[in-house]
């Protein structure tokens, strides 16, 4: 099944392979996307979907140096002619919506952005600013409705400039301690208002975001990833947690939204998802269902034949192997990515790597 066309509506899929999102860092001039990403994404249009890395909406979203974002006309310019090399080789696809939140620092931020959260309470840790070497995450100014009303926009503008840019849809990051996430986990969200204090409260900014960028493009072009039992940004489970993803995605499959993207990313050291856990969530949401973290062919294949999944995403192994579907297909062996330049600028490690021989 892994190799077979998928058809969701206007969506048609080559292949069930989905490239994962993955930060690269390689937007040097104003996150603004540029012809090497370009080329980076249109060698990976094997896949079915590709999901790009994590794009803020926002400015006050660039927490990481040299992410893209998606709130500008150069910005849309630049992502056109990633959507176009993608397109070109018949793959589709989807931005990510990243707003990091209170993961960043003052010095990976525009002028006129600012450091923002659910409160104001820095995210414990540091990370890395091409100005000062690592420094401690700011502390955020704890967002006001009308803040919360703001970023919502954002998202919904973000993703009509999305559609303008060729983009087939969004996906909307609630998931690793991003901003979305932010409001949804409870080790974070200790707000008393309306967006907090209960599973309504907490869910209530992520469907407000889900239903401001469905009016934006329709539900069908809007997918959202979510990351419970993640550990990420100082996350982490919490009373409540299953009861309230299980209401998120009960809510998202009303609405009508085209997938729901889990991660598990206990292939890298965090928390496992229980199965039993998935399996409520995806009984919870009627629209696709994309599993991620880990897999190979065999068991992103095992996924699907027992319908577990619809789609599969990797990630990792799109990073080394342009040609991850072809080597997948021919049972080939992997290049093995170097992780010294997973963040770094330029072509090393980005554009450079093997394909097989023809």
């Amino acid at each position: 099944m892994l190799f077979e066309p998928l058809a969701a509506g206007s969506l048609q899929l080559k292949n069930r392979i989905v490239m994962a999102p993955m930060t690269r860092n390689r937007a040097i001039e104003a996150n603004t996307p540029n012809a090497l990403m370009a080329e980076y994404y249109g060698q990976r249009a094997g896949a079915g979907l590709i999901i790009t890395e994590g794009t803020s909406p926002s400015p006050n979203g660039l927490g990481y140096p040299r992410i893209p974002g998606l709130f500008n006309h150069a910005q849309l310019r630049g992502w056109g002619a990633v959507t176009d090399a993608v397109h070109a080789r018949g793959a589709r696809i989807f931005v990510q919506f990243m707003h990091t939140g209170r993961v960043t620092n003052a010095a990976n931020l525009p002028a006129s952005a600012e450091v923002v959260g659910p409160i104001a309470e820095a995210c414990p840790g540091e990370m890395y600013t091409d100005t000062k070497g690592m420094q401690p995450h700011g502390i955020p100014r704890a967002m006001t409705e009308a803040d919360i009303a703001h970023a919502v926009g954002e998202y919904a503008q973000a993703a009509r400039l999305a559609i303008e840019a060729g983009f087939d849809g969004v996906e909307l990051h609630a998931a690793n301690g991003y901003l979305i996430e932010q409001f949804l986990n409870a080790n974070v969200n200790k707000r008393t208002d309306g967006y907090g204090g209960s599973i309504a409260g907490r869910n209530r900014f992520a469907l407000e975001v889900v239903r401001a960028t469905v009016a934006a493009i329709g539900a069908k072009r809007v997918g959202m990833r979510v990351s419970p039992y993640g550990v990420f940004n100082s996350t982490g489970a919490f009373p409540e947690m299953e009861a309230q993803y299980l209401a998120l995605a009960q809510e998202l499959s009303s609405i009508g939204l085209l997938y729901l993207h889990l991660v598990d990313h206990s292939a890298m050291g965090a928390p496992e998802v229980p199965a039993e856990f998935k399996a409520r969530l995806r009984s919870a949401f009627t629209g696709l269902f994309i599993a991620s973290g880990g897999y190979a062919a065999a068991s992103a294949e095992a996924a699907l034949s027992e319908k577990r999944a619809d789609l599969v995403a990797f990630g990792r192994p799109f990073l080394a192997n342009p040609d991850l579907v072809e080597r997948m297909r021919a049972n080939a062996a992997l290049n093995t990515p170097d992780m010294s330049t997973f963040y770094t600028p330029g072509a090393k490690g980005y554009t450079d790597y093997p394909k097989l021989a023809s």
